[in-house]
């Protein structure tokens, strides 16, 4: 016997796909897609052209298991596949990668995402970071954002990371909690401080959101942020993730950029 009621749930799906598709196409019939760097048309929205899909440094094996960051050799980071500096002081988080090498080819999408309200552009890069964090993916029960301070968030009115985390959660089928971390308060801008310089600025300066232990529990979390430079916000937001009891902490980002001194 049919189940009439199981049909009529998979037509009106079908239904909502094809309504989607025929939205989609008469967008693109009125406004023509162009690529988000350098505006040449494209096949369709949310791709990069051939060209700027050619120079963006997208990051594979071998890379840090760690930090993401990519060896320019097989034999570098030794079995474990470490770099020296997380060999010399480990993250506390277990893997992480990043999809992209953060160089004047990638910084324009994650500066226009950032501060120009770009967000069509976080599920461009949701899908980049699914593939370079697939396995990380695969292990997880579910997505945390790493936090803005609520005047930043005032000002920009979004944080670009849990829009990250968001795009990937709805590509890879997880949950996301956008707002499980807060930051208590604000910290100066942190580009111009060293690696040491940048972990003590943010000692404290990352808490788990009141009344919300019981979503970390025992949880296998995966952070997510738009670019990964010393690694001292993500790793205080594991520091606190891993206090309030989750299982484990791995870290996806966007980018990686290069590491500056430690002072």
């Amino acid at each position: 016997m049919t189940d009439s009621g199981t049909d009529g749930g998979a037509g009106r799906r079908g239904a909502a796909a094809a309504l989607r598709r025929a939205r989609t196409l008469l967008l693109d019939c009125l406004l023509p897609p162009d690529c988000p760097l350098c505006h040449q048309p494209v096949d369709r929205a949310s791709l990069l052209c051939p060209e700027c899909f050619r120079r963006i440094r997208f990051i594979a094996e071998p890379c840090c298991r760690q930090c993401g960051e990519p060896f320019s050799a097989p034999g570098f980071g030794g079995a474990g596949r470490i770099c020296a500096p997380c060999g010399a002081a480990p993250p506390p988080w277990r893997q992480g990668r990043a999809a992209m090498v953060y160089d004047e080819w990638s910084r324009p999408l994650i500066l226009r995402l950032k501060y120009a309200d770009r967000t069509d552009l976080a599920p461009i890069l949701a899908r980049h970071m699914l593939r370079a964090g697939a396995g990380l993916l695969d292990g997880a029960d579910l997505l945390v954002p790493v936090p803005l301070h609520r005047r930043r968030l005032f000002h920009r009115r979004y944080n670009q990371a849990a829009l990250l985390a968001r795009a990937t959660g709805r590509l890879a089928g997880l949950p996301t909690i956008p707002d499980l971390l807060v930051r208590p308060h604000p910290t100066p801008p942190l580009g111009r401080l060293g690696a040491t310089a940048r972990r003590d600025t943010l000692r404290g300066a990352i808490a788990l959101r009141p009344g919300r232990a019981a979503q970390v529990a025992g949880q296998r979390i995966l952070l997510v942020d738009d670019v990964m430079t010393t690694g001292a916000t993500t790793g205080e937001c594991a520091r606190v993730l891993l206090a309030a009891g989750a299982r484990s902490v791995d870290v996806l980002v966007a980018a990686r950029a290069p590491a500056p001194p430690r002072s």
